[in-house]
């Protein structure tokens, strides 16, 4: 991503900023639409990963539908050019307000995370004389062997409805004249990179929709989320996901009948490698067992490190040609909290003050979980085809 020319137009950008490599961008959607239209597959793009303006424009372009979990990325979607009709509407805490709206928009469909739920969109379609889509989000307690802050599919967790309700769920889709049921949805948890994850859940999706069908009621759409992990140590060697390796296993294993369509809801795996942020040495400490590279952005910018302990891959792209000696640094920010902290004994060229820093595979959950903590300034993005 990084070379001599891109670095002097990134030199002439007041830091930190997020740098976006729009053509990397393009092609790993490319990947995506390529591999999925192969099978017929649905994809919506989870707005939750990335909702900047330009990343918006190439999904769109690409013809993905949109996967909201809020009444705001509902309408940041509708603003961005993706139809109603491709919006599907998920979480736990969905308000009357953000109801309204979707059902104003003529959603997709809502992903429905309990009973209650189910009644509250049924009153509120029934005030509007209208008929919500609606597929239930079920827990397959599968694992998805990742970090705990980011698997939802297991029974004890807040997302969907647990087996032992879908009774009450039947009972109350058939008194509920408001509500077209449409099938059934599937997130296991986000950052998978074990296939086998994916084949577990397409056992489970098969056993529930024949529970489903063995009581009458049809399933049109089978939902299985999304979750496809990323590669945070080697992103220049895995800009385009294996999209193929993860649709091929869905074609192989997940029962699909003639008259049903198969969505996908991914977020990570299309945006994360476009993105870097981009940060500048500001000071160095060196201690007797440490030294701290203090850089000008922080949690504010990039919380992943500080919420889940996540790896970024760091790089001095000051010195490209690795020309100084290596030496080992804590890289933190300025936010006055110990968590502000991007990783610790890592070994960089030696840095000086006024070094570029490149914290890569930031294009998920980075920019969108910028805060304004310390009243730091809003962050700012920066494009490859315009520097």
């Amino acid at each position: 991503m990084f070379n001599s020319q891109v670095v002097s137009g990134l030199e002439k950008h007041e830091t930190p900023f997020y740098y976006y490599d729009i053509a990397g961008l393009t092609a790993n959607v490319r990947a995506c639409e390529e591999a999925s239209s192969k099978y017929n597959f649905h994809v919506h793009f989870a707005m939750k990963a990335n909702f900047n303006r330009r990343v918006l424009d190439v999904i769109q372009t690409a013809g993905f539908g949109a996967d909201c979990v809020s009444g705001g990325e509902v309408k940041k979607a509708l603003e961005s050019g993706f139809s109603g009709k491709s919006i599907v509407f998920a979480g736990v805490g969905k308000s009357d307000a953000e109801i309204n709206l979707a059902l104003d928009n003529d959603i997709f469909c809502f992903n429905v995370e309990s009973v209650q739920e189910l009644e509250i969109i049924n009153e509120l379609a029934e005030k509007k004389g209208k008929r919500a889509s609606v597929a239930i989000r079920i827990n397959p307690n599968v694992d998805a062997h990742t970090h705990h802050y980011i698997t939802t599919g297991l029974d004890e967790n807040k997302f969907g409805i647990n087996s032992w309700d879908l009774p009450k769920v039947i009972d109350t889709l058939k008194a509920s004249k408001n509500l077209e049921f449409v099938g059934i949805h599937f997130h296991v948890g986000s950052q998978i990179t074990d296939m086998n994850v994916f084949k577990s859940l397409c056992v489970k999706v098969n056993e529930m929709q024949q529970w489903f069908e063995e009581r009458g009621v049809a399933i049109k759409v089978l939902n299985v989320g999304g979750g496809l992990g990323v590669d945070y140590h080697h992103p220049d060697q895995n800009v385009v996901v294996d999209f193929e390796s993860y649709f091929k296993i869905f074609n192989d294993f997940l029962d699909v009948k003639p008259h049903q369509e198969v969505h996908f809801e991914l977020g990570r795996a299309l945006v994360a490698q476009s993105a870097s942020l981009i940060t500048r040495v500001l000071y160095l400490k060196h201690g007797i067992k440490k030294n701290f590279a203090i850089v000008d952005a922080g949690m504010t910018e990039l919380m992943r490190p500080a919420l889940y302990q996540a790896y970024h891959k760091i790089e001095n792209i000051s010195d490209l040609a690795f020309s100084k000696e290596l030496k080992s640094y804590d890289v933190v920010g300025p936010i006055c909290e110990s968590s502000d902290c991007f990783a610790k004994e890592i070994e960089l060229p030696e840095l000086s003050r006024g070094d570029l820093l490149a914290i890569r595979t930031a294009g998920a959950y980075g920019e969108v979980m910028a805060s304004a903590y310390n009243l730091r300034p809003s962050i700012r993005s920066v494009y490859s085809d315009e520097i």
